[in-house]
């Protein structure tokens, strides 16, 4: 084998045994500080997806379908926002969350794990839960802006909006709702 090949062979594995970071024009301190801050938020989105989903699934009375199908919307939009959160962080060379485990380490939003939860807090506690995520957006809306990380405040943007869609819809529910 000539030494052309052996070298390149030599580099491919190298290559492949390498740690997972993609190349990026970011300074390296601004990829690690973004990654981290995008995986709380998605740590969070997962969260927020699951507690909406548990009221979704055990929401009872007289506005059950209203509620049912508004937690069943927003958990999906929360789920449609699970990859291209955790792409991002790979694009910026970051690792993202890999376990259930690693959600728990990170999240900031707080489980429900009640027996019965009354609908109009279910509205309460969900509309609550959107407003702190919305900051949360923000404040990591002013760090990606901070490192000129426009991609990823792009994306931003938009879950801003939906954000604070949810928590219109779930406070407008929960008015008069008793």
């Amino acid at each position: 084998m000539s030494d052309v090949t052996e070298n390149t062979k030599q580099k491919n594995e190298e290559r492949r045994k390498a740690p997972l970071k993609t190349p990026t024009d970011l300074p390296e301190a601004a990829s690690r500080e973004i990654a981290s801050v995008m995986n709380a938020i998605l740590a969070d989105t997962f969260a927020l997806y699951l507690k909406t989903k548990n009221f979704h699934w055990h929401v009872s009375g007289s506005h059950f379908r209203d509620y049912h199908l508004m937690f069943d919307e927003q958990a999906d939009q929360l789920f449609a926002m699970t990859d291209p959160i955790a792409e991002r962080i790979r694009k910026l060379g970051g690792m993202t969350l890999r376990s259930i485990g690693h959600v728990s380490r990170l999240q900031r939003v707080i489980d429900n794990d009640a027996d019965y939860v009354d609908p109009v807090d279910m509205l309460t506690e969900l509309c609550e839960d959107s407003k702190q995520f919305t900051e949360q957006l923000r404040d990591a809306h002013s760090l990606c802006d901070k490192h000129r990380d426009i991609a990823t405040v792009s994306l931003i943007d938009d879950w801003i909006d939906e954000s604070e869609k949810r928590t219109w819809f779930l406070f407008e529910s929960s008015r008069n709702s008793r």
